[in-house]
């Protein structure tokens, strides 16, 4: 420990010391330099390469919703077979192709759905469900969703559980999208309280989509979970489903607390006055 001291006292560490600190600090900054160069190139990279691709895209896009082309002639396109594999160039078309569907109804939203079974991009799309990062798996329902799969209705429920909230209300607003009164059994079921802004969400997405008369809204009262009830007696409540009236007052009778209680007087004052 003396001589330690005596070391420290005599200085001699410190001109070895600066010079190594000063040879770290450079190679750091060289490193970061270099690791920024790299980056950048990539992002120039992509770009060039993303104009390349919305070209060819546009082309196919035009064929297939305009000309009825069928997707066994678009696989025989040179370009579309030279890049169709390629990670990037996928990524590119299925964004294309859900601005698109998102601007078309009818026949038009039809082919896209069916070209984007037929090109594979579902396969994509479930392959992102499967990731441990949230924002990947909320495209991966974004896009199933989009496109109307209700085969995934299973599997995208289940990533409404998640504890995530951006990924449970995009799951959630994605079941409802696709089976509608279906996703309610599900909800009465939800294990994690449903906050005020979730709520509104949800039912602005069965306003969106415009389900009519639910079948099942009741089933939300019933629920051990009171946020769910919360929820129900909304829904009841903003969609003027006067036709679940009795449903509201044998709530009103058996309500779990005074707050829900209060809410089912509130919404049955509502309908029927």
């Amino acid at each position: 420990m003396i001589n330690l001291w005596e070391f420290y006292k005599s200085e001699q560490w410190v001109e070895p010391f600066l010079i190594d600190a000063i040879g770290l600090f450079v190679a750091a900054s060289v490193i970061f330099y270099l690791l920024i160069v790299i980056s950048r190139n990539k992002k120039i990279k992509k770009e060039k390469l993303r104009v390349e691709y919305d070209k060819l895209i546009e082309k196919l896009m035009f064929l297939i919703v305009f000309e009825d082309t069928p997707f066994s002639e678009i696989k025989e396109n040179t370009e579309y077979n030279l890049f169709s594999k390629k990670a990037y160039f996928r990524e590119v078309l299925v964004e294309s192709i859900t601005n698109l569907h998102k601007n078309y109804e009818g026949v038009y939203a039809r082919k896209l759905e069916q070209f984007y079974k037929d090109s594979g991009l579902t396969n994509d799309s479930y392959k992102k469900l499967k990731s441990l990062k949230w924002e990947v798996k909320c495209k991966g329902i974004t896009e199933l969703a989009q496109f109307n799969i209700v085969e995934a209705f299973d599997k995208i429920i289940s990533a409404s559980k998640d504890r995530n909230k951006t990924l449970k209300l995009t799951a959630i607003n994605a079941c409802i999208k696709l089976e509608g009164t279906r996703s309610i059994i599900h909800l009465t079921e939800h294990p994690y309280p449903i906050d005020n802004w979730t709520q509104l969400n949800i039912i602005g997405a069965f306003k969106k989509h415009d389900i009519g008369d639910i079948q099942g809204v009741e089933f939300l009262l019933e629920s051990q979970n009171t946020t769910v009830v919360a929820l129900g007696l909304k829904l009841i409540k903003e969609l003027k489903l006067t036709q679940k009236v009795p449903f509201v007052t044998q709530l009103v009778a058996k309500a779990p607390n005074t707050f829900i209680k209060s809410e089912a007087q509130s919404v049955l004052l509502t309908l029927t006055v």
